[in-house]
């Protein structure tokens, strides 16, 4: 089992997090609360706003709290803490992020039931639904700044965003899976090492750096039209275009224009080493593996099976399967392809 990409152990489920115990753990922090608690969406982790009882001011978000409980054996207690450090590190350099309160001058807490968690202010913030030039603008140079601190220090703790971990490592659990259909097996398995094999050429010589890791438009929120990021659960020592190519995901021409925007401004404000375009097929090729092999080592926990109702069914290793194969001439383009940026 792949113990590098999703913890020492199977992960258990959040069934024994009931409200109580949810409101015992922030007051055993010294705060007190009203006794209101609202679950929040997430798969991966478990997440709470709970209202706290302070005097009355004229930001409502202040009256609350969000509590994150990590989701067990997925990170260590100093994995986490990689995460907390780096988001210190950028409101220390004023980047907008949404850094836990330390109390008794520590971000990461375990209740009694061995679940680490942590608390975040509440702060709001807009989905962004339409990305115009100066927006992407605006992303880019954030983004430049967020790699300018992300490289000041290493995340000795965290994972490498390479084809070994996020590649053989998530194949080795996807093919030992009981979701993994006997017929579709040898196939995926030839895909899979074949794109592993041909992209090896791509990361010479790349510099790893602590990024987001998961920059997807569902993490990125709009206060007063100004974008920031959320959801650093899944940082990592990776290329910086990782981060880049999740915001203009797309290939066509609109899209493409649209990442020589975000990359212009990127450039203003931090270097960018032209070769990591090349990275960007192969990228797409470990998140596909990588998302696969979530929802395996996941999928006993009902709100995957909800979320999911087709995996592990013909259907879906088919689709995978097609896609991966798509992959393979996408990435053999990207070794020939000069990028003239």
């Amino acid at each position: 089992m792949s113990a590098g990409v999703w913890g020492s152990e199977r992960t258990q489920y959040f069934d024994s997090l009931s409200p109580e115990k949810v409101l015992d753990a922030i007051e055993e922090l010294g705060l007190k609360t009203t006794g209101r608690v609202m679950q929040l969406a997430s798969m991966e982790n478990r997440v709470y706003e709970v209202e706290v009882d302070v005097p009355a001011t004229q930001n409502v978000s202040d009256q609350f709290r969000i509590l994150k409980f990590y989701r067990p054996g997925r990170w260590s207690k100093e994995q986490i803490q990689d995460e907390h450090d780096f988001l210190y590190d950028l409101t220390a350099n004023d980047i907008h992020a949404i850094a836990p309160i330390k109390i008794n001058d520590k971000s990461v807490h375990e209740n009694a039931d061995g679940l680490y968690y942590t608390i975040f202010p509440k702060q709001g913030g807009r989905a962004c639904v339409e990305w115009t030039d100066d927006l992407l603008a605006q992303m880019g140079r954030l983004l430049a700044r967020l790699h300018n601190t992300g490289k000041t220090k290493n995340a000795t703790h965290r994972l490498k965003l390479d084809i070994d971990t996020f590649g053989w490592n998530n194949l080795e659990l996807i093919l030992n899976s009981e979701f993994m259909l006997a017929e579709y097996r040898a196939n995926y398995k030839a895909i899979c090492e074949q794109i592993f094999n041909i992209s090896v050429p791509l990361f010479n010589g790349i510099e790893y750096q602590r990024i987001h890791g998961d920059c997807h438009h569902g993490n990125i929120l709009l206060k007063e039209h100004n974008p920031f990021l959320i959801d650093f659960d899944d940082m990592s020592m990776g290329p910086k275009v990782q981060d880049l190519w999740m915001i203009t995901p797309g290939r066509d021409e609109y899209s493409l224009r649209q990442r020589e925007v975000l990359l212009a401004a990127y450039q203003t404000m931090s270097e960018f080493d032209i070769r990591e375009i090349k990275l960007i097929e192969v990228l797409r090729s470990l998140r596909i593996v990588h998302f696969s092999a979530w929802i395996s080592h996941r999928f006993h926990d009902q709100a995957f099976k909800r979320t999911f109702p087709d995996f592990g069914t013909a259907q879906y290793w088919e689709k995978e399967i097609f896609d991966l194969k798509t992959q393979i001439g996408y990435i053999q383009d990207s070794l020939e392809q000069n990028y003239p940026y």
